[in-house]
């Protein structure tokens, strides 16, 4: 019923009533215009955050790697400073006269005048 009387009833053009509706038109722009803002600011917001948050994943990884070759380094330097230490002491007995004879008698079989050397290979079990 109220159908047919919106249908008689013609709406009456004012000021005001221009007014309001220019009100409403400018308010519901406003309000698309910020929802557009906030939607691209958002955007742009998630492609910083994706871009730094890639940048300390990179840079954790680069930093483990780092720390892996630090520390195979280390234990290098180490077996390097016992080999050093081992070269060190062999110089150190290689100047001793006394061991040279003792190199020279075992590895290459040298004698000193009236002395004998038997080779007796160690682990022979029937020399006994």
């Amino acid at each position: 019923m109220s159908s047919k009387r919106d249908e008689k009833v013609s709406p009456l053009s004012s000021d005001y009533m221009e007014a309001q509706t220019m009100k409403k038109q400018n308010k519901s722009r406003r309000r698309v215009g910020l929802t557009r803002r906030l939607i691209a600011f958002g955007v742009i917001a998630l492609i910083i955050l994706g871009s730094i948050t890639s940048v300390l994943i990179s840079q954790h990884q680069t930093l483990q790697k780092r720390e892996e070759d630090k520390k195979q380094l280390h234990t290098k330097i180490a077996k390097l400073d016992q080999k050093e230490k081992q070269l060190k002491d062999e110089i150190a007995k290689l100047n001793d006269e006394e061991y040279i004879k003792k190199i020279a008698r075992r590895d290459y079989f040298l004698s000193e005048n009236g002395e004998i050397i038997f080779n007796i290979k160690k682990g022979d079990k029937s020399s006994n």
